[in-house]
């Protein structure tokens, strides 16, 4: 009988994720692989995978990570995202900008 990877709440955290994601329009293949990754990270940072990246057990959880980045909050986007917009608008100056500066630029 083959081993199964992922316990009972594993699999309940990976639907919800996946739903989560489905509900903000990601499509499904993205969702899954979005939900398959979390629950990975976190296995690894419980000590639950046989084997796990330094980057997986040394980096912040994926939940914090989620709500400093979501784009909204205190936090918003990071400086480089908005860098990287900017860049793409082809405004000009960005390089010397502050996050604010960038935020005001790309117009969020």
């Amino acid at each position: 009988m083959p081993q199964r990877a992922w316990s009972d709440k594993r699999e309940r955290q990976y639907d919800h994720i996946k739903e989560g994601l489905r509900d903000r329009g990601e499509s499904e293949d993205t969702a899954e692989e979005i939900a398959a990754r979390t629950v990975n990270k976190e296995r690894a940072r419980a000590g639950e995978a046989k084997e796990s990246s330094r980057t997986s057990t040394d980096d912040i959880s994926s939940g914090r990570r989620g709500g400093l980045r979501s784009h909204e909050g205190p936090g918003g986007r990071t400086r480089d995202q908005l860098y990287n917009e900017a860049k793409e608008r082809n405004i000009r100056g960005r390089s010397k900008m502050n996050k604010a500066q960038l935020a005001r630029a790309v117009g969020r």
